[in-house]
């Protein structure tokens, strides 16, 4: 589905079709570009601000684009045990952003997650679906320019 045809699919006016709505531009986007952030309060008739609101409340919205590769930090019990702290020290200083951010190049973002669910390789981090457990510092700076060169 194109962007048109979002505007097509929902009446105008129903701001019960907000989310919806927005889960249909994230879809097709990646993330919530402020553009069609106004353009759906103007399709529902409810304030910008609303939009906002409801994007920024719920975890599932992004209102920047994601890099190419997502890194995601276990920062669960047994990783955090186990150093990913240093792992995502390690992380932020090497790609220049902290956790949340995406690189000005869009080729790295880093999230925080809970749990990964792998404690036994703990402390863990994947990159685009891919499993690194065992970790350290170095390791870690390895693993990014190992990424950073196949770009």
């Amino acid at each position: 589905m194109g962007s048109e045809a979002i505007y097509k699919k929902y009446p105008k006016n129903e701001a019960s079709n907000m989310i919806a709505m927005l889960q249909d531009v994230q879809e097709i986007h990646g993330y919530l570009p402020e553009d069609d952030i106004i353009r759906v309060a103007k399709h529902l008739n409810v304030p910008t601000s609303r939009v906002y609101g409801v994007a920024t409340f719920y975890n599932q919205f992004r209102l920047t684009p994601l890099g190419k590769h997502v890194i995601r930090v276990c920062r669960g019990t047994a990783c955090h045990v186990k150093g990913s702290l240093d792992i995502l020290q390690t992380l932020e200083a090497e790609l220049g952003i902290s956790a949340g951010e995406t690189t000005k190049d869009l080729q790295f973002t880093i999230e925080t997650v809970a749990c990964i669910g792998a404690c036994s390789i703990a402390p863990v981090i994947v990159i685009d679906d891919k499993y690194y457990g065992g970790l350290t510092g170095k390791s870690v700076y390895k693993l990014i320019n190992e990424y950073k060169n196949k770009d």
